[in-house]
């Protein structure tokens, strides 16, 4: 870390992480930059965070001049690497990373990254609980709490370091090598960044780039799409550990190591015997839920984490906020908040945890993602289909032939909207198959404001 001294480095993104890099690097003698496409008026509440820490300040866009003065620059995850600029400074000899590959590399713990289109953050926490319950001393963060830098300013140490990782923060990575890779699982997302299903299944498979004889891969063995990725020779390096719900696959899994969900039970190897872990009194709905506890199990047994304390958290978890959170019953309608379905692969599992009677609320900002793949769950399990947010007119014009489906201009007339047509027995999902930024800051904020217009009904 004595490196960092005197070095001139400039952080791209006045966000959470960039605030996190600019006290850790600061605090180390790093001559530091800040440079953010936004005036400081908008960014009152960051600046606030780094006052009387000694950075200088690039605001309302990027001067060029600054960027080749540099000695490294770091790009918090929700910058975009292709910018013209990041091209400008690598062509005149300047190190353009991220924070994530900046930050591991100070790590010498081993790293546990867990990675996927969906389910990585009840993946992540379900690991960090296990373990922290069992004794063990880990820490969790990067796309799900604090950034990874933040661990860096830790004074004890933990014996693993647990990091969900984005496509994102995935992007710019060239050394960093965890020592378990857990994919959840791969489909569409993020097609506003990205120019292709392609490009963002290329920025995905990148988590697997220096995979050893030392790495463990946790797979998804019924996702077609992870699989696929299985058979590259970099994965093959290691060790690979499969987990399904399919009884056919049990003989295959149980002969090398992995879970299998037979029933209602999952039967787990990560040694010499096979143990067995019941998931009748589980409180999360939908078969995903039992994919994120095998993936999550299969890390916290190699750790450490005891039988008894997995157990009970099967039975008793009841999932993360905004993800398939049941809110309340009103007049005999249940009211499920899952804002954090972003994307339609979401949709799907959020739908495949009912059986029917369905009034589906979606939309958001647009981000280019096909939902035709929703038209026989929503003929199958949705009475109505009610549409709000920048997205709305192209989801109508893919899947609204097959609901009775109304437009409605804002969110809170959407969920009223979604109360007055419902019945007693019926459902009311908000699961939106959208990003949140036409509205709302994040999908927390629009989760939220769900809850609290429901919380008011009478």
């Amino acid at each position: 870390m004595m490196e960092l001294e005197g070095k001139k480095i400039l952080v791209v993104g006045l966000a959470r992480t960039g605030i996190s890099l600019i006290k850790f690097l600061t605090k180390r003698g790093a001559k530091v930059t800040v440079s953010d496409h936004k005036s400081k008026p908008e960014l009152v509440e960051a600046l606030e965070q780094i006052e009387g820490y000694d950075v200088q300040l690039d605001l309302g866009g990027h001067s060029p001049k600054l960027f080749l003065e540099q000695d490294l620059i770091i790009l918090s995850p929700g910058v975009p690497p292709n910018i013209k600029i990041f091209d400008y400074a690598r062509n005149n000899g300047v190190k353009v990373t991220g924070e994530l590959e900046f930050s591991s590399s100070f790590i010498k713990e081993p790293i546990v990254a867990i990675t996927g289109t969906n389910g990585k953050t009840t993946t992540t926490h379900l690991i960090h609980h296990f373990l922290t319950q069992s004794g063990i001393k880990a820490w969790v963060g990067g796309n799900y709490g604090p950034p990874l830098v933040e661990y860096l300013e830790e004074e004890e140490k933990a014996k693993v370091v647990i990091v969900e990782v984005s496509s994102f923060q995935l992007e710019l990575i060239s050394k960093f090598d965890p020592r378990h890779i857990v994919f959840m699982n791969l489909a569409e997302d993020h097609l506003d960044r990205y120019k292709s299903m392609e490009d963002y299944v290329n920025a995905k498979r990148r988590i697997f780039m220096n995979t050893n004889q030392h790495t463990t891969s946790i797979l998804n063995a019924d996702d077609n799409a992870v699989v696929e990725l299985a058979r590259d020779p970099s994965v093959q390096k290691g060790l690979i550990l499969y987990f399904s719900q399919k009884p056919s696959l049990e003989p295959q899994i149980m002969n090398i190591g992995g879970a299998v969900a037979i029933g209602k039970e999952i039967r787990v190897r990560t040694g010499p015997e096979i143990e067995l872990f019941n998931i009748s009194n589980m409180k999360m709905r939908g078969s995903h839920s039992t994919d994120n506890i095998m993936a999550a199990l299969l890390v916290a047994r190699h750790y450490g984490a005891t039988h008894d304390v997995i157990q009970e958290a099967i039975d008793n978890f009841r999932g993360l906020p905004h993800r398939l959170e049941y809110v309340r019953k009103v007049g005999g309608v249940k009211f499920y908040n899952d804002s954090k379905a972003t994307n339609v692969h979401s949709v799907i599992r959020a739908l495949n945890a009912f059986d029917e009677n369905v009034i589906l609320i979606m939309g958001g900002k647009d981000t280019n993602l096909n939902y035709t793949v929703l038209k026989n769950l929503i003929r199958q399990k949705v009475k109505n289909l009610i549409l709000t947010g920048e997205a709305k007119e192209r989801i109508n014009r893919e899947i609204g032939d097959f609901s009775e489906t109304f437009l409605i201009g804002t969110f809170e007339e959407a969920v009223l909207v979604a109360y007055q047509k419902s019945r007693i027995g019926d459902s009311v999902l908000l699961s939106p198959g959208c990003s949140s930024f036409d509205l709302f800051d994040n999908y927390v904020e629009r989760g939220n404001y769900f809850k609290e217009i429901v919380n008011n009904f009478r």
